[in-house]
């Protein structure tokens, strides 16, 4: 009888193992599910990426020249436009940063209610921007308004977009794939939005005024001709806001987001989450570096398309120009994907900032010639494509090695990416402001055929020396950046270990549960 019983219990056990074994692979099978993203799940990310980019893209080529040409207002009131919007923008960042880390966790995530709520709201102001009011005595407010309105929601949708990279998924691998994807699809985003604007708007550009001409302005141009101007500006407005809503509910639709796993801390204080993100070494440095080379493409983006119809003298083409750097940035995009993963993110990162040095030197350099500029356009948007990349595929590493460092301290991604967009938008906004500011001081003619030498030469500065400069001190600073490649590996490791860990304990206690 006792030796009937023992079989029993033998049998029963050996069925329990089999359960528990079975559990356990049906649990592993749903974490690695979990892990991986399909293409799908991939693209529908990248998709959400598009309506920074193109909104972005239409803003900062075409605003300025908007502001001073069509909304026909004085340089140095467009230059307080620009500035104020810009740093509004940036003090706006590490500000919802902060609410979305402290934000509960819904059913749809943490970060999915901000972007799905701010959308629509962004889409009215953005369209907004690009209306002209029918009054004089207050242009410059209402420009200044719904410029600060638009960039405070699409903060609320961009910040914690950039912060969802480390929640689609816990695998390096993933989210580095993840990013690519993402970025190519932005960078197709700026050829969109410079496709849209440039297309729409540069075939209906208010026609400009002869030096020679004694007749005012305002009598000079037609008031049928502007107002067909301004109405291109609004139907161009009108398609991008379209699209700023298809993506978001692509993104919406075709996204999960899942919570982190590990240890949950308790929500910062505001300062003392800006003095944590600031005094880790690696972050500043990463930001600074890229700071400065972030700034040296914003001088070039802001101020290209005024040089080319100003100096350069191509009115009716610059904005084929202008898509010609898009087109070939997202041609190149795969190219530093690979590189990096090849050769490394740190050598990708001198090699795609130094690649454009030249061509910023030649475009100022040779004659005028429109097959030239095309030539040199297309070359530079491969090192604009690296500019696109590399900051937003080095910043995780950097949040996994602040986790590796600081394993009880949790849940501050989105403090981390806000920040850098902070110092990139308030770079930005110095950029637009002082660049426009400039070109009032070397009397700069609103809507004129030719400009003075002096408004040539600031141009050539804007777009070439300053950029350049600002290239090299941000590679310096570069340099001491310290995650290398065997570092990131290690981290990566470090990390997964942690991950088995937690999701072995996880299991476990299910295991438990259903036994």
């Amino acid at each position: 009888m006792a030796k009937g019983e023992g079989a029993e219990q033998y049998s029963n056990a050996s069925l329990l193992n089999k359960s528990v074994s079975s559990d356990s692979i049906k649990l592993s099978r749903k974490h690695e599910q979990r892990t991986r993203l399909s293409v799908c799940n991939k693209i529908c990310y990248a998709i959400g990426g598009a309506p920074y980019q193109i909104t972005g893209c239409a803003l900062g080529f075409f605003l300025q020249l908007y502001l001073l040409d069509v909304a026909q207002l004085d340089p140095f009131y467009a230059s307080i436009i620009l500035f104020v919007g810009r740093a509004w923008d940036a003090v706006t960042d590490p500000t919802v940063g902060f609410l979305v880390s402290r934000s509960p966790w819904t059913r749809f995530g943490r970060m999915m209610p901000w972007i799905l709520l701010s959308t629509p709201f962004a889409v009215m102001s953005y369209f907004l921007i690009w209306y002209v009011p029918p009054f004089e005595h207050g242009k410059v407010i209402w420009y200044i308004f719904f410029y600060c309105i638009f960039q405070t929601l699409q903060t609320c949708f961009h910040v914690p977009y950039s912060a969802l990279t480390m929640f689609i998924t816990s695998e390096q691998k993933e989210r580095d794939s993840a990013t690519a994807y993402r970025m190519t699809v932005e960078v197709l985003g700026t050829v969109l939005g410079t496709a849209i604007q440039g297309q729409i708007v540069g075939n209906a550009h208010a026609p400009c005024l002869s030096s020679n001409s004694s007749i005012p302005p305002s009598h000079n141009i037609s008031d049928h001709s502007l107002q067909h101007t301004r109405n291109a500006y609004m139907i161009a407005s009108a398609v991008i806001c379209s699209m700023y809503i298809l993506c978001a509910v692509v993104l919406f639709c075709g996204v999960r987001e899942h919570e982190a796993v590990g240890i949950k801390s308790k929500p910062m204080p505001f300062l003392q989450g800006i003095k944590m993100v600031m005094g880790y070494g690696p972050y500043a440095k990463l930001v600074m570096g890229f700071l400065f080379t972030s700034l040296a493409f914003m001088l070039l983006e802001g101020n290209f398309a005024l040089f080319c119809s100003a100096t350069l003298g191509f009115r009716k083409d610059f904005h084929n120009i202008l898509l010609v750097i898009m087109v070939s940035a997202t041609l190149a995009i795969p190219f530093w994907q690979w590189f990096l993963t090849r050769f490394g993110k740190k050598t990708a990162a001198y090699v795609g900032s130094l690649s454009a040095v030249p061509f910023m030197i030649m475009v100022v350099c040779v004659p005028r010639n429109l097959i030239i500029t095309y030539f040199v356009s297309f070359a530079s948007g491969v090192a604009v494509a690296a500019a696109f990349l590399l900051p937003w595929s080095m910043l995780p590493d950097v949040v996994d090695d602040f986790q590796v460092q600081n394993p009880d301290s949790t849940g501050h991604e989105a403090i981390f990416y806000s920040f850098y967009v902070f110092f990139t938008k308030f770079a930005s906004g110095i950029s637009l402001g002082v660049s426009t500011l400039s070109l009032d001081f070397a009397g700069y003619i609103t809507r004129g055929c030719s400009q003075p030498k002096e408004v040539d030469l600031t141009l050539k500065l804007l777009v070439s020396a300053a950029p350049v400069v600002l290239i090299f001190i941000g590679l310096g600073i570069l340099y001491t950046y310290p995650i290398t490649e065997e570092r990131r590996q290690g981290n990566r490791k470090i990390l997964q270990e942690l991950r088995d860990e937690a999701d072995s304990e996880s299991d476990s206690t299910e295991v438990t549960e259903m036994i």
